[in-house]
């Protein structure tokens, strides 16, 4: 399964940075998504990126702030977020498709591995 880590509690404006790695398999083959949840909300996409890494995508209300990478050969993928607001406060999942060397995709349900999720609370 994946693991997602790198969360915490941090001031508005600051930065964090998420990892996502894999325990049994490796995610270097795979696009890897990024989504979150906030309490009481739906769990909403918000970056992915190719298995090679060439091609990234991102939700509008993170766009110019969060920056998707990975690196293959530590089989990491990272979702650095800077000019962090409270509106960014929810549990972000990182999450793989079930077909290698595919595409990726901002549709939650395309999704096949997830990860157990980590915590990002933004104070005001």
């Amino acid at each position: 399964q994946l693991q997602a880590s790198g969360g915490g509690l941090v001031q508005a404006g600051g930065s964090l940075r998420l990892s996502c790695a894999a325990s049994g398999r490796t995610i270097s083959t795979y696009g890897v998504g990024w989504f979150r949840q906030a309490p009481g909300k739906e769990r909403e996409f918000v970056s992915a990126i190719s298995w090679t890494g060439d091609s990234t995508r991102y939700a509008d209300s993170v766009k110019g702030r969060f920056t998707i990478s990975r690196d293959n050969a530590k089989a990491a993928v990272y979702l650095q977020m800077n000019s962090l607001k409270p509106e960014d406060t929810a549990v972000y999942y990182c999450a793989a498709p079930r077909t290698a060397k595919g595409y990726y995709y901002t549709n939650a349900d395309m999704y096949h591995y997830w990860g157990q999720g980590t915590q990002v609370t933004v104070s005001s």
